[in-house]
Formats: structure tokens, sequence, C-alpha cells
């Protein structure tokens, strides 16, 4: 895997939505980021641009010295919603990652191969859920099922791996199990990974460089060390005290009313 270089990255929906404005970032060989911020601050759509599904609309992604422009079979991702088939075993979903790198004509009958069904039990094994492997992904737990999307991600052998909002549906039991494992993953295959989240706990303790959006841009890039509450504020909070000063104070509405409101007659 090669250095992601993000370069003045703009993303802009319509006329005049602004997503990412004017992003920076170098991300190097098996690093470990997660994205922190308020909903609507870009995160999933700087995942969007570097899985490829969507283009910037100004600056350059590049992975190595390829500029991303459309999906990479060597780039998997990790839904919130888990993405299943769910009348199929936890097997069967996670061998289904290796048809991104399987020719045309076995991917459409569905044929992988020894190796693709290696990597698929390995993939299995490395997420806890190896025992668990013909069952089927309907009667899982959400824990379980998110465990099969991040093992049928690694089937797809990605060199840099996505996770958009993992634990977002999840117990805080369950998403302390997830990205464990996620973080073992990338661990175990010097995997690059860039992840977002909301929980600020959960990602303190998995992860190691953390990059906090809001509005669309870059306001905090740092270690857990730098990560501090002050910090924390700046990501979330200052959204909050801008909308909190824009509304208007519940006093002044009540003597509003009371200066409105007619006195009752005798």
């Amino acid at each position: 895997m090669s250095t992601i270089t993000i370069s003045s990255v703009e993303k802009v929906y319509g006329e005049d939505t602004v997503a990412l404005d004017d992003v920076s970032l170098t991300i190097d060989d098996g690093e470990f980021v997660i994205l922190l911020g308020p909903s609507g601050a870009g995160k999933s759509t700087l995942l969007r641009l570097l899985n490829g599904l969507e283009r910037p609309t100004e600056g350059t992604i590049e992975i190595g010295d390829e500029t991303v422009s459309d999906t990479r079979p060597d780039v998997a991702m990790v839904f919130q919603m888990h993405n299943l088939v769910e009348s199929a075993s936890a097997y069967r979903n996670a061998l289904t990652g290796a048809l991104n790198r399987t020719s045309t004509v076995p991917s459409l009958a569905t044929w992988y191969g020894e190796e693709a069904e290696r990597m698929a039990l390995e993939a299995l094994d490395t997420v806890g859920l190896l025992s668990e492997a013909d069952q089927r992904a309907d009667s899982m737990s959400g824990g379980q099922q998110q465990r099969v999307g991040i093992a049928r991600a690694l089937t797809q052998d990605p060199t840099l791996l996505l996770a958009d909002e993992p634990v977002a549906s999840l117990d805080p039991k369950a998403s302390e199990d997830v990205m464990g494992y996620l973080r073992t993953a990338a661990d175990e295959r010097d995997l690059t990974t860039v992840t977002s989240l909301h929980q600020v706990n959960v990602a303190r303790e998995f992860g190691e460089r953390f990059v906090g959006l809001r509005d669309g841009e870059v306001v905090f890039d740092g270690s857990a060390e730098d990560l501090t509450m002050e910090a924390v504020e700046e990501i979330y909070y200052d959204t909050e005290a801008e909308t909190a000063e824009s509304m208007p104070d519940p006093a002044s509405n009540d003597r509003a009313r009371s200066v409105a409101t007619p006195e009752e007659g005798p």
C-alpha cells in the first residue's frame, strides 16, 4: 500500500451545498485513522471519495502515484447497515468479498476457488466467528453481523479498508467488540484503515490518529494525547453552541406572549 494524499479536496452537491471544503490530508501506509465529527460534517463523503464512489468537485485524491477516479478492487468498505445476504451463512457472505478480485465469468457463476475460500475462513477466524461460519446471517446479533461485514471486506484482500460508522447501531459492548476486531485485523495485516465514528470514548480506546471534521473542514488532526476535551469541544460542541445562540430565548418568548395576550375582563 502506498501513501494516500488528499490535496485541496472540495465536494459540492447541487449549486451550493458544500460537503467538503479544502480538505488536505496525508495518510501513511498502515495507519489506523478515525474520522470524528457531528452528523453532516463530511465524514461519509470523504470515505466515498476515498472509495472512488464519487469524485471531488475540486482537488485530487491519490494512492501512491495513481489518482482515485473510480472504485478499486484493493479498497474495501464496511458499511453501517451491514448489507449482508440475510438468508446466506456467515461463510457465504464473507466469500462474496472475493468477487472484486475474481474474473467476470467465475463471478457470474459464484465460483471463487480454493484461495478465496481459504481467505474467507481466515477472515471469519480473525473476527472470532469461525465456529459460526455455517450460521445464517439473519440469526446473528447486530454485532456479529457487522463482524461478518468486516470478514467480507478482508476477503477482498484490500490494501485500504474503509468503515463508515461501523458501530453506530450497536450497544456499547458490541461496539467495543467490533472495533477491537477491526483494529486487530488492521494490525495483523498492516492494513491502512480509515473509519468514521461518533463515539469519542470508543475512538480514544482504539484509534492512533484522529481527524476531526466540522462543516466540511478539518478542524483537528492529532494523536490520542492531542484529543483533549478542548479538542473534542472544537470538533463537536461549537456547532451546538452556534445553534443555541441562534435560538430565541425562552424567557423572551414568555415575556412576548405576556405582552401580546390581552388582559382578561372582570
